[in-house]
């Protein structure tokens, strides 16, 4: 009988054909190795969500409590954006960053964490709001994810456009215009519901009487990164900042999106580890 660990680990190794074959071709242009490698994606897909409807059947609730079924979602999140993404134009080195990262972190997911022990559930009275706290959070990271992947691009591209250095990867890429558009719509996006889960998580702490964790190191570094994501909207509709100056603000927004996430281990606002 197969085990969703089997299940898990086929999704890794297609997902590492997959990447090769994007990888085939950013290096030498092979609309067969995308087309395989999109191809690829969608089964790794499937097989991530058959991973999470076994893991709801088994904690007969939305899996996102534990960290594993977290990241899992969020690889599932990130498999289905670049296969949409995948479609549009000129975002071949977009679709094998987000593959990068989210083959990474399907494999991080299955070295550090294991399916169970499910240690949120002393969060009765606010089982509802937590789904949606950690729902919205999940949604948040991915779309300010690929928010960071446009930017990192719209950098690149830059200083090889300011080097005047014309290499078929420059050809490949969106123009610049559009990787700063899109990057301000992910974020234009991504922030309110980091907000909004925010919110979420904070009423529920109130409810539960735990008016101590708010001055948790989590939730402090929750609202810098959040302080850091408004700056930049409110800088971009003002446009008084340059669109590498912004890009910059976006990457740093994400870096303390992963601090706040690696926080989990030492907050005893989430408690991953159970204690």
């Amino acid at each position: 009988m197969i085990s969703l660990t089997d299940v898990y680990d086929a999704g890794i190794y297609i997902y590492a054909l997959s990447l090769l074959f994007f990888i085939s071709d950013c290096i030498r242009r092979n609309s067969s190795a995308k087309r395989m490698g999109t191809g690829l994606l969608v089964v790794v897909g499937v097989l991530q969500a058959s991973v999470l409807v076994v893991r709801a059947w088994q904690e007969s609730a939305l899996p996102i409590f534990t960290p594993f079924d977290f990241l899992l979602l969020f690889a599932f999140s990130i498999v289905a954006a670049s296969v949409i993404i995948s479609y549009l134009q000129r975002v071949d080195f977009a679709v094998l960053l987000l593959t990068m990262i989210g083959f990474s972190v399907l494999v991080l997911n299955r070295l550090w964490f294991t399916a169970g022990n499910n240690p949120l559930y002393h969060w009765k009275a606010v089982h509802g709001l937590l789904i949606l706290h950690i729902t919205l959070a999940n949604l948040s990271f991915a779309v300010l994810t690929i928010a960071a992947v446009f930017a990192v691009m719209y950098l690149f591209l830059h200083h090889r456009l300011k080097g005047k250095k014309w290499t078929d990867t420059v050809r490949r890429l969106p123009s610049l215009e559009w990787m700063d558009k899109y990057s301000y719509i992910l974020v234009f996006i991504g922030t309110p519901l980091l907000t909004v889960s925010f919110i979420v998580a904070t009423l529920s702490v109130i409810s539960e009487g735990r008016m101590d964790l708010l001055l948790d190191l989590k939730v402090l570094s929750t609202l810098v990164g959040l302080g850091i994501y408004y700056f930049y909207l409110i800088q971009k509709r003002l446009q008084q900042r340059s669109g590498t100056v912004m890009a910059k603000w976006i990457l740093i927004g994400y870096v303390f999106i992963i601090i706040i996430f690696m926080l989990n281990a030492w907050s005893d606002f989430h408690r991953w580890t159970g204690e």
